[in-house]
């Protein structure tokens, strides 16, 4: 079974975190993401969790838009920036079916360590904004199959 972290795009300076929607860099960079996305054929989840920011939940719509994907999408507790990464990690244990989740960080970084290291820190990984990252179960453990920065798709919307 393969999760993918995706952290949140681009989003405004705004007094309320959990309000600043996109900004319109973030929905530009969410739309390279798809198109590459969907240009790979790797990106293949059963359904979509995301934290209950606004930034989040608007990278979300603006990727099953552009992908056309048709699954179900669900905003959940647990993928706030500051959470504890062992209870995702739990709970994505007793998941059997392909996972996205799109958050935050310091959270999927630590999520995504605990995942391949066992340990939640130091961070292994950095997940920049619009960044997405692969992890496929394997026995106890999990291990990469890819990981994609934003910078890489080019500048071109």
């Amino acid at each position: 079974m393969e999760i993918f972290l995706i952290r949140h795009a681009h989003a405004l300076d705004h007094v309320n975190d959990v309000a600043r929607p996109l900004s319109p860099k973030g929905r530009t960079q969410v739309k390279r993401l798809a198109r590459f996305l969907r240009a790979s054929g790797a990106f293949a989840p059963a359904e979509i969790w995301h934290s209950p920011l606004v930034r989040a939940g608007q990278t979300v719509e603006l990727l099953v838009q552009r992908l056309e994907l048709a699954v179900p999408v669900r905003a959940v507790a647990g993928l706030a920036p500051g959470d504890d990464p062992r209870v995702m990690a739990r709970r994505l244990a007793a998941t059997q079916k392909p996972v996205a989740l799109v958050g935050h960080e310091p959270h999927l970084s630590a999520l995504a360590t605990l995942l391949v290291t066992g340990e939640a820190e130091p961070p292994v990984f950095e997940l920049r904004k619009c960044s997405g990252l692969a992890l496929e179960r394997a026995t106890a453990r999990w291990v990469v199959r890819w990981q994609i920065s934003s910078e890489l798709l080019g500048r071109k919307s």
